[in-house]
């Protein structure tokens, strides 16, 4: 319906232009927004205030001309100008309904479009470092990331999903040490504890499954423990291959998959760190300084330069990043990380600048998440048993189940922390979203079955009423609002934000509940019970396209 409206407005514009009213040389775009308030209409724009110095005349006069110039159109009741200049168009019912018709028809594929043309982009997520299960920032991370991916696809974009892998580095090491004291028979309250050794009961089983010579499959390879307490590069290879299968286990019961894995030891072995590092040196931007090499990343906007290699010669970490982000850019992508990575955003963008490859400032795109509290009965749950020091995903899915977890971790704004409230997400309430979001679908599917029980039957979205007979103002805000659902995804995608989905899927649900509550389906009148019932298949199918992006299920009972 507002691109009725915008189209509309475009021929009335197209008119004065041609009258002379409007200068011809310029352009002219209506932004025809949604009211606030159903008194001031359906739609509402403020072109003749922005066009009004152009025309040379105050606002409501152009609006005047604006609202002549019209064409005439069934899809609208009637046109009203208010305060300064502002055009506000009520939608007629007929008009109001034809999206009803439009969801049917075109089912699960209602909502999508075809605007990212088929462009190929990489969405790389929770990259978590294969040293411990994936905690509650990973699992938003996993959610986010996936649900922003599921988005992208859903407007037309060609998406692969990437986990990174820092399987390199000290905390490998750590990772290596601390097996390697548990199968010596140490324990973390030991005094020979490796100094930054992890702590969780899983290292305990990483230990026991290498001393019982297990085989591990994990993505691209298979190690099988060699039970040699002294090698401890046999420990390290069996430890980072039982963690990666553990955190694929733990995306798997998230219903979360990857396309490609890429590992941070490939960048050393291929020989993209050094050619990283010497193309820097041979820019210019390296100095040493105190035995160090450092990167003159401050040329690039970055608060201080950074060290590069460090005194031992070995690499600091944002290195092999950089080396990783100019692999990605051939492949173009978005990032979701962790608020804790912003300071990394600035010095990767920088080394990509100073390798002077053609890539544009500002590159890549961030989608940074804050960090997640869990809650229980109004206090912080810290621990683990598992993880020893943090809350794990499994330990929320255990808790709450996949479809709570997924959505209370997608319902935030990216940049705001969240609160976890287990009791909120296990509750079977109104005061539960997603909750209240399944009830609604369930509910519809529940009185069609008593359709079916009573003698009558419809396919699974066949129209059969009259929508002209759908004449209760609940019924056109819900048509109203299910109208909305194609511009929402598209910006969600468009503004990376997978929570403005959430929030749509909640009202829709409360309107419906209180339609529900207030209004029969199953009445006596056929022909209004089946336009209503047509209604309700609308609202039906909505709510399983949007729960599907987020990657939540819709259950038929509850």
């Amino acid at each position: 319906m507002k691109e009725i409206v915008s189209e509309l407005l475009q021929s009335s514009l197209a008119s004065l232009q041609s009258e002379g009213i409007l200068p011809a040389d310029q352009t002219f775009t209506a932004q025809v927004g949604n009211t606030k308030d159903k008194a001031h209409g359906d739609f509402a724009c403020n072109i003749a205030l922005v066009a009004s110095k152009a025309a040379g005349c105050p606002p409501r006069k152009l609006a005047e001309a604006l609202v002549e110039n019209l064409p005439d159109s069934p899809a609208i009741a009637k046109v009203e100008i208010a305060g300064p200049g502002f055009i506000n168009f009520f939608m007629s019912t007929a008009s109001a309904f034809e999206v009803v018709d439009t969801i049917l028809e075109q089912a699960d594929q209602f909502g999508r479009n075809q605007h990212g043309k088929g462009k190929k982009v990489q969405v790389e997520f929770v990259s978590a470092n294969p040293t411990g299960p994936l905690h509650v920032g990973h699992g938003r991370g996993a959610a986010i990331g996936d649900c922003l991916s599921r988005l992208l696809e859903a407007n037309g974009y060609e998406v692969t999903r990437e986990f990174y892998y820092n399987d390199a580095g000290a905390q490998i090491t750590n990772l290596a040490l601390s097996v390697q004291a548990r199968v010596k028979g140490a324990t973390p309250d030991d005094a020979g504890w490796p100094k930054d050794g992890y702590r969780g009961d899983y290292i305990t089983d990483v230990a026991s499954a290498y001393l019982a010579g297990e085989t591990i499959k994990a993505d691209d390879r298979e190690v099988t423990g060699k039970a040699d307490p002294e090698d401890q590069a046999a420990i390290q290879e069996f430890a980072v291959a039982y963690l990666r299968r553990e955190q694929d286990l733990d995306l798997k019961a998230f219903g979360v998959k990857f396309d490609v894995y890429f590992l941070e030891s490939s960048l050393y072995q291929d020989g993209k760190v050094e050619r990283i590092v010497q193309q820097l040196e041979s820019n210019g931007y390296t100095y040493e300084q105190d035995g160090a090499l450092w990167l003159k990343t401050t040329e690039f906007g970055d608060d201080k330069d950074r060290v590069m290699r460090k005194q031992d010669g070995g690499y600091t970490y944002f290195l092999p990043d950089v080396a990783y982000h100019l692999d990605k850019w051939q492949r173009g992508f978005i990032n979701e990380q962790g608020a804790d990575h912003h300071s990394t955003v600035t010095r990767v963008r920088a080394g990509l600048q100073a390798l002077n490859a053609g890539i544009p400032q500002g590159w890549p795109d961030y989608v940074l998440h804050q960090m997640v509290m869990v809650t229980r009965s109004g206090q912080e749950v810290k621990i683990s048993k598992r993880a020893g020091s943090y809350v794990t995903v499994r330990d929320l899915i255990d808790e709450v189940g996949r479809d709570a977890t997924r959505f209370f971790l997608a319902a935030r704004r990216v940049d705001s922390q969240l609160t976890f409230d287990i009791d909120l997400a296990r509750s079977q309430t109104n005061e539960n979203p997603v909750y209240y979001i399944q009830y609604a679908h369930a509910r519809i599917c529940s009185v069609l079955r008593r359709l079916e029980e009573e003698g009558g039957s419809r396919g699974r979205n066949e129209s059969l009423g009259d929508l002209s007979l759908l004449t209760l103002e609940e019924e056109k805000d819900l048509a109203s609002q299910l109208a909305r659902y194609p511009e929402l995804i598209e910006n969600s995608a468009n503004l990376r934000e997978p929570h403005h989905l959430t929030h749509y899927l909640r009202e829709l649900a409360g309107q419906f509940h209180t339609y529900y509550n207030a209004h029969k389906v199953l009445i006596e009148d056929t022909a209004v019970r089946y336009a209503r019932l047509s209604l309700y298949l609308a609202v039906r199918q909505v709510i399983a396209n949007g729960l599907d992006l987020l990657g939540v299920s819709a259950p038929e009972e509850m």
